[in-house]
């Protein structure tokens, strides 16, 4: 009786499929991850000048985006002078 051997030959197309699969997924995990990296940025700069500088009343609120932030302030006539911290 012959003893069949299992043998995985690879080609050149199982090797390309693989490839781009993989470069699929990568790049599908960085375009979050620098998407979620940059909105860090964008709040975390604001909320680092918010230690300093700008008036209590100016001050972007904890977990609230700097856009919606501007828009609430641009909407009040004693907070729309707070709208040069923030651009």
């Amino acid at each position: 009786m012959e003893e069949s051997k299992d043998i995985i030959n690879i080609t050149g197309k199982m090797f390309a499929a693989v490839f781009i699969l993989l470069l699929l997924v990568v790049g599908t995990f960085g375009m979050f991850l620098l998407k979620s990296s940059s909105n860090n940025t964008e709040s975390t700069a604001a909320q680092i000048s918010n230690n300093g500088d700008i008036p209590e009343k100016c001050r972007l609120p904890a977990g609230q985006d700097v856009d919606s932030w501007k828009e609430h302030l641009g909407h009040h006539a004693d907070t729309q002078e707070c709208l040069k911290y923030f651009d």
